[in-house]
């Protein structure tokens, strides 16, 4: 399997991709001479190329533009492809490329016409994490371990970090803990609630806390001045792009976030990661919280029967600031 292109494919989300880079160090790892290639969107290559067990990016944005979009896949002269994420076009198209070695799985139905490895599991019932999870599509190419939680954070390679602007660096201050909190999550999951994080900005010791919020333009719009702001909080929304954010949360110190893109981040960077959940299946933190060294995820009820039942439920917003500040503070010292 060695000397062999292999293409990994996610072209969803930025905390699904980021829990999909493990996959490019466990290849690295049983194959060291073969080449890495990671397919996704434009918006996710900042992520993409934070590791450094990844070769190179393709990007379905431009597959999608191209006039030719088999000959353009055929150029990258892969041999295997892996379908993380079934995307039912691109699954043709590598077929059509004649990629020899295409692996998805048996649960799409169009993955039995387009690909000739197919790996049984169901995400949806699974009790194993999101990255273990993606893990079982190695099978075919012969990796067939368990892997735990702690020897996955090892495979991240996040060690290509961008430069922090001048201008953003400046922000940080090096005699206090830097927090970022990330109230919104473009509805990709529950969230915690502008009162909490108002509540959490209120009750953090400004002797020992510089607190920065963070979230896009269009996230701007949706908190408007909801959010209150004291001497040391410093509103970043719609002030950064993904590499200068991406960069800013390894100057920074922890991140306080629902279930989003930016936590994810700040777990794979070793950061104090506060995960907030729901404890409902498939959105809770067994499959979804954030992995790393200092990553934590709060449920306010494990056993909440509403969430149990797939009720409508924001116990999430039940889970105490204070529980949240305690743990930042115990990151802290």
């Amino acid at each position: 399997m060695n000397n062999k292109t292999i293409i990994i494919s996610r072209t969803d989300s930025i905390g699904d991709v980021v829990l999909t880079m493990p996959l490019a160090g466990i290849i690295k790892k049983y194959y060291p001479n073969s080449t890495v290639l990671f397919l996704g969107k434009t918006y996710t290559k900042p992520v993409v190329e934070l590791s450094n067990f990844v070769d190179g990016f393709i990007n379905f944005d431009d597959i999608e533009k191209h006039s030719n979009p088999v000959e353009y896949i055929s150029s990258f002269k892969a041999d295997i492809i892996i379908h993380v994420f079934p995307n039912k076009k691109l699954a043709k198209l590598a077929k059509q490329a004649q990629i020899p070695t295409r692996i998805g799985t048996w649960g799409r139905l169009f993955h039995w016409f387009s690909c000739n490895k197919l790996v049984i599991f169901s995400r949806k019932n699974s009790l194993l994490h999101e990255s273990q999870l993606n893990t079982k599509l190695l099978a075919p190419i012969g990796i067939s371990a368990d892997f735990s939680i702690p020897e996955i954070i090892e495979f991240y390679g996040f060690q290509k970090i961008p430069t922090l602007r001048p201008e953003l660096k400046q922000l940080i201050d090096s005699t206090k803990f830097n927090l970022i909190i990330h109230p919104k999550s473009k509805g990709s999951a529950k969230e915690w609630g502008i009162e909490n994080f108002n509540r959490l900005i209120k009750l953090a010791p400004a002797n020992q806390f510089k607190i920065f919020i963070s979230g896009t333009e269009e996230e701007g719009k949706l908190i408007e001045n909801q959010l209150e702001t004291t001497p040391n909080c410093v509103s970043l929304i719609g002030k950064m792009n993904l590499m200068d954010f991406i960069a800013f949360i390894n100057a920074a110190d922890g991140l306080v976030a629902a279930s989003t893109g930016p936590l994810h981040i700040a777990a794979a960077l070793s950061k104090t990661a506060i995960g907030l959940y729901s404890p409902k299946i498939p959105i809770h933190p067994g499959r979804w919280k954030p992995i790393g060294n200092k990553a934590h995820s709060l449920v306010y009820d494990e056993n909440c029967e509403s969430c149990k039942k797939s009720a409508a439920c924001n116990c999430i917003s039940k889970i105490d600031p204070q529980h949240v500040l305690d743990i930042l503070l115990k990151n802290k010292n």
